[in-house]
Parts: structure tokens; C-alpha cells; sequence
């Protein structure tokens, strides 16, 4: 900042104009008010340098939440397409099944089976065989512990 030859030059003056009793007061009180002058102003460096990276960290939370609503929206579109289609492929295997059991039940109550003879009584249903207006076994639920 100064060259020696100018501190040098400011020290005689000053010793002149504030005198030999007085100058090691003057010099400490402008030592202080030196010192306290260096600590506000790296005070306010380091406030600006904070605010910066609090800016910067508000940036990049604003960014990482524009990411996620956009993958939010991204994967909902996509559930919904899948959605989609498999409503659609169960309804055409609803409607093929449909249109496949009256078909397939047709034939065989009217025309008699090929294996079996034209005059032999209709089969009865055995144990194993549950009838299919008989309600399926649901078995019993353990008890929880």
C-alpha cells in the first residue's frame, strides 16, 4: 500500500505536528480503529459470501424441484399409458373368453360326445368333482400371533 519511504515521511510529520508526548497514543488509537476496520470489512465479505451461496443453494433447490415434478409428471403419464393398455387387453380377453364359451358350449350339447357311446348315461359327478354351482373351499385363516 505505502512504500517505506512514504511511512517513513508520514511518521516525521506526524511527530512534528502532534509532538513526541502524544504520538504513542495517537499511534495505538489508529492501531485499533485500523484493526476494527479490517474486521467489519472481512465481516461483510464473509455476509456477502454467504448470501451468494445461499442464492446459489436457492438456485439449485428451485432446480432439483422443477426435476422432480417434471419426473413426477413424467412416471404418472406413463402409469396412466400402462393403465391404459391393460384395461384394454382384459377387456378384449373378457370379450374373446365371451365369445369363445358359447361357441365351445354349443357343440357338445347337442351332438353327442365322439368317445363316448349314444346310448351310455350321462356322467355323474364324483367327490373330487365339485358341481359348478357348489361354492369353492376357501380355507381357514390361521390366527395371527
Amino acid at each position: 500500500m505505502f512504500s517505506s519511504g512514504e511511512l517513513i515521511l508520514i511518521g516525521l510529520v506526524a511527530l512534528i505536528v502532534i509532538g513526541p508526548e502524544r504520538l504513542p497514543k495517537v499511534a495505538r488509537t489508529a492501531g485499533h480503529l485500523l484493526g476494527r476496520l479490517q474486521r467489519y470489512v472481512s465481516d461483510v465479505k464473509a455476509d456477502i459470501n454467504r448470501e451468494i451461496q445461499l442464492e446459489e443453494l436457492k438456485k439449485m433447490q428451485d432446480d432439483v424441484a422443477a426435476q422432480v415434478r417434471d419426473m413426477e409428471h413424467s412416471v404418472n403419464e406413463q402409469m396412466k399409458t400402462v393403465e391404459t393398455e391393460l384395461n384394454q387387453s382384459i377387456a378384449t380377453g373378457i370379450e374373446e373368453k365371451a365369445a369363445a364359451a358359447p361357441a365351445a358350449a354349443a357343440p357338445s350339447a347337442t351332438a353327442p360326445s365322439a368317445t363316448a357311446p349314444a346310448d351310455a348315461p350321462p356322467p355323474v359327478a364324483t367327490a373330487a368333482a365339485a358341481p359348478p354351482s357348489a361354492p369353492a373351499a376357501v380355507p381357514a385363516e390361521k390366527p395371527q400371533a
